[in-house]
């Protein structure tokens, strides 16, 4: 059995555990609350962006420019955004695991079907993951700070624009973790490039071919296409930040909470042995007066 002071050693220890749990908890809330703000601000725009472009692609056909070029996907370059730090309970593992299994689906398809995929990184334990199971790792960026700039983002998007204009890659997708609550992430991937035109009825067709372009198709083209891949980069940025926030909030509460319960066990365990001591010590007294009096 542990002696009085191993078990006020290990509730001192402990109770500065939960502190500092504590602590780091509120220091998250706090960030969550930004890291939230900016996703929900970002998400309307993208959107929107997305769609516009879509139907401009529609309209003005996908040979216009290379970006849009859809061809035979043999190499696919995935942006893999995970965190540089742990203590954010599964959130990395499930997205780690979500893109092993869509590596391991599409290199295991048969015919054309079958691609190599090679990752670009943000975050340290999406490289470190990926480069145990042996998927390669053509370039990594740390992650961004607590407050993600865009301008942070479009080294990204220029590296992967220009690989897929240099036919390195047949498409670029990009994995991160999706903020849906405070108590749930989803792992997600989603192509980027190339864009995809939005599926549109007849009538629809017909309302989108009013297009007017000035001063051309291509160049509206060509300046829309780049802002778009980094717009799309730096939203999944945000998500994942979000995310990241959210899930360290809830485990440092978690783990609080099981410093306090750990606290009122050792305690109680503290207890039992005080009074296991006092009894055994008024044994000894009462044994050595019995002795002494006989």
């Amino acid at each position: 059995m542990a002696t009085l002071r191993e078990v006020q050693r290990r509730i001192g220890s402990v109770r500065n555990i939960a502190q500092i749990t504590r602590a780091m908890q509120m220091v998250a809330a706090s960030r969550m609350k930004r890291a939230q703000d900016a996703i929900l601000a970002a998400r309307p725009y993208s959107d929107e962006l997305r769609s516009a472009l879509g139907r401009v692609a529609a309209a003005a056909g996908e040979d216009i420019d290379p970006l849009l070029a859809r061809r035979p996907v043999h190499r696919v370059g995935l942006v893999v955004i995970t965190t540089d730090r742990g203590l954010v309970g599964s959130l990395n593992s499930n997205a780690i695991r979500h893109v092993l299994r869509h590596v391991a689906e599409r290199a295991a398809a048969e015919g054309a079907e079958r691609v190599e995929i090679a990752a670009v990184t943000v975050g340290r334990k999406g490289r470190d993951a990926l480069r145990r199971a042996g998927v390669p790792v053509k370039a990594h960026f740390a992650q961004f700070g607590d407050r993600p700039a865009f301008a942070e983002v479009t080294p990204i998007a220029r590296l992967v624009t220009e690989d897929f204009l240099a036919g390195a890659y047949d498409e670029i997708a990009i994995a991160y973790s999706t903020f849906v609550t405070t108590l749930t992430q989803r792992p997600e991937i989603r192509t980027v490039l190339p864009v995809v035109p939005e599926t549109m009825g007849e009538e629809a067709r017909e309302s989108n071919d009013e297009y007017l372009f000035e001063p051309s198709p291509e160049a509206v083209i060509s300046r829309l296409l780049p802002h778009y891949v980094a717009v799309d980069i730096y939203r999944a940025v945000l998500e994942n930040r979000a995310s990241e926030q959210s899930a360290q909030m809830v485990a440092m509460r978690s783990a609080t909470d099981n410093a306090h319960e750990l606290i009122g066990e050792l305690t109680l365990v503290y207890n039992k042995t005080r009074q296991a001591t006092i009894t055994r010590e008024m044994i000894e007294i009462a044994s050595g007066a019995e002795a002494m009096a006989g």
